[in-house]
């Protein structure tokens, strides 16, 4: 006997990511610690060392970096250098590890949807095939990300000369111009999140189907009709949390203040590993729960009824949930 039908929604694509995640816990546990974990302690260091590292007092610097020579006839400080490299260095070790995390949590979530055995091996094995193709998409989608600034810009650019060349006197303080630029903001800032709500499954697309680049961005705008609102609450729900513990790495950074002994604490410790511990769990459920929304579209869409007939031999559709493990009908009802 099939099950009633449920609305899908955000609790609903949220609940079985979780249900995903508690049925083979120990697995997903090891791929968070593997690539989220050394992501996740970096991201909220990395304001605590910038701070110190931009602090004059010569002792902040020393804790960081070690200078074995220093020539006082330098024109140039040699530590100028150092907070660039180590930044540069921060966002591409952030990137990397961004891309095994969801091309690993994306692999693992999609098997264990259909209640299929996960093994850690071939979680990191699918990174080796869904890295560069994951690493082409997000080029592709910034270059996209660029183009539309530079129209947004174009049209900036074209509407104060095509005044000036009418003859109106241009004031660029004046509310009117101001108005019009926060008009031009808000409507660059719906364009992007339009884009961005289209492109919530591009990732899983590329992990899924082998798919990348500019048609991973299409296939996930042609799936995600219809489900934009939900897509939409995902971002916002993740987003929202996201930034809380955005806020209190910059405000731990902050509360240092130059003590080069207060990051020794005990206190800051503690919020570290938590803040650490709470990013990583946060950003596995995204991965999880983009899987999921990808599944329900797919569903939605008519294309998973032979997939899953094929899958358990049967007419029904089986998702299997719940502690590994044992099938039970759903059936979704969108509303």
């Amino acid at each position: 006997m099939a099950a009633p039908s449920a609305p899908l929604n955000l609790c609903t694509v949220l609940n079985e990511s979780k249900r995903i995640v508690n049925a083979h816990s120990r697995h997903f546990l090891a791929l968070s610690v593997l690539f989220l974990l050394p992501l996740c302690f970096s991201s909220v260091v990395y304001p605590t060392v910038q701070n110190l590292l931009s602090d004059p007092s010569p002792n902040n610097s020393k804790i960081f970096l070690q200078i074995s020579t220093f020539n006082p006839h330098q024109h140039q400080p040699i530590i100028a250098t150092k907070p660039l490299c180590i930044a540069l260095s921060f966002f591409l070790f952030i990137f990397v590890f961004s891309l095994c995390a969801v091309g690993s949590i994306t692999y693992s979530a999609f098997h264990g949807f259909y209640g299929r055995p996960v093994k850690l091996i071939s979680a990191i094995k699918s990174v080796l095939y869904s890295f560069f193709p994951l690493l082409g998409t997000v080029l592709v989608s910034q270059i996209l990300v660029l183009l539309v600034f530079i129209v947004f810009g174009l049209v900036l650019f074209l509407v104060v000369r095509g005044a000036e060349l009418m003859g109106f006197q241009m004031e660029y303080n004046s509310p009117y111009f101001i108005g019009f630029l926060a008009v031009l903001a808000m409507v660059l800032f719906l364009v992007l999140l339009y884009l961005q709500v289209n492109w919530t499954l591009a990732s899983v697309v590329v992990v899924v189907e082998s798919n990348w680049g500019f048609g991973s961005l299409t296939r996930s705008t042609n799936l995600i009709k219809g489900m934009r609102g939900v897509a939409l609450s995902l971002m916002l729900f993740f987003g929202f949390f996201f930034s809380i513990l955005g806020f209190c790495s910059w405000a731990s950074a902050l509360d240092l203040d130059g003590d080069t002994d207060g990051w020794k604490s005990w206190a800051f410790v503690v919020q570290i590993v938590v803040t650490s511990t709470s990013l990583m769990l946060l950003m596995l459920y995204n991965a999880a729960a983009n899987t999921v929304l990808y599944m329900y579209c797919r569903a939605l869409n008519g294309e998973l009824a032979m997939e899953i007939a094929e899958e358990f031999a049967t007419e029904y559709v089986s998702l299997p949930f719940d502690d590994g493990k044992v099938p039970h009908l759903v059936s979704v009802a969108y509303t």
